[in-house]
């Protein structure tokens, strides 16, 4: 499976294009759909699923269009499901005080799902914290794409609409489980190792 990020440089928010055998998922839409369609365009890749690792607003700003351009389902976690239409849960009204609405998810991932993507893996991984339905997606045991669960010097914020900081260190123990030397791909900024970007975590 290779990983491209299409990064738009729309509020800092990493953009994932997962390719596999013709196949592809898109991981957090903050790139406009134009941009995603040409990237598939250019790797020949059909769509399958556009995952979000947690719903907020600069990590969904072209679902809806992304969906009518190419008919892929979006999948979130339920518990972060209402954000899509709740602009003051995803943030969108504190930063510009005005609504934003999204149609509803598609598909709504489970903890410990397991999705085919051109008869290779993305496991979904429940990691509440930044968000009550954050998800963290293992790609065939080669990476992890972490969204705003943990990045590469801290982890996400937890003072947001349905945060919890004790569900985040919950949630940061239990990627310890994991092969250490996994390279993560964050919601924002650049990539590292997961051992690397636990041990910057003082409280861990």
């Amino acid at each position: 499976m290779e990983i491209h990020n299409l990064y738009p440089g729309s509020w800092g928010s990493n953009c994932y294009l997962l390719t596999a055998n013709g196949h592809a998922a898109l991981v957090d839409p903050s790139a406009n759909a134009d941009t995603i369609v040409n990237a598939l365009k250019r790797v020949d890749a059909k769509l399958d699923y556009i995952l979000l690792t947690h719903g907020h607003f600069d990590h969904t700003i072209s679902v809806d269009t992304l969906r009518d351009a190419t008919g892929a389902p979006l999948c979130i976690h339920a518990n972060d499901a209402p954000m899509l239409a709740d602009a003051h849960k995803s943030c969108f009204y504190h930063c510009f005080q005005k609504e934003l609405s999204h149609r509803p998810a598609d598909r709504l991932l489970e903890d410990g799902e397991v999705l085919d993507l051109g008869g290779e893996t993305i496991r979904v991984i429940h990691t509440p914290g930044h968000s009550p339905g954050g998800l963290c997606y293992l790609c065939n045991d080669d990476f992890l794409i972490t969204g705003d669960t943990l990045f590469a010097n801290c982890h996400g914020r937890c003072d947001l609409w349905g945060s919890n900081r004790n569900a985040m260190r919950d949630s940061l123990i239990s990627l310890k489980a994991l092969r250490q030397d996994l390279p993560i791909y964050p919601g924002h900024e650049y990539s590292t190792t997961l051992e690397d970007a636990l041990d910057s975590i003082i409280y861990l």
